[in-house]
């Protein structure tokens, strides 16, 4: 069963995509902000890890950098979940760290097509 932690600050996008990934069979934890996220990481390992990019505090590449320098995280998949969606943003989130960038407002089909890649 594949474990993901989502990272989100809005309640109804946290909501749908936990929905949508347990629909899926995979078993889901949501993080409000990157503190959290990052405990939660300390504590328990996560097969999967997407990732809002405007979050308070800390933005989520900063959040997906520290996890991400685990080594027990180093090749744990990490997709940015972003609004951020102009020409050059997918790059940019995947030159730094990034393993797939996808666009807000969510397109349902789509997401749950693409998070077929990360069941195990």
């Amino acid at each position: 069963m594949t474990k993901v932690l989502v990272v989100e600050d809005n309640p109804l996008n946290m909501e749908l995509v936990i929905e949508i990934l347990n629909a899926l069979g995979f078993v889901s934890y949501g993080a409000i902000d990157g503190k959290e996220a990052i405990k939660m990481a300390e504590k328990e390992l996560y097969d999967l890890i997407i990732m809002d990019i405007e979050l308070p505090g800390m933005n989520g590449v900063e959040v997906a950098k520290i996890i991400k320098s685990k080594p027990e995280y180093k090749n744990t998949p990490t997709v940015a979940l972003t609004a951020y969606a102009m020409r050059g943003d997918r790059e940019r989130f995947l030159a730094s760290g990034f393993d797939d960038h996808i666009p807000k407002p969510l397109d349902v089909p789509d997401f749950m097509k693409r998070m077929e890649k990360y069941k195990k």
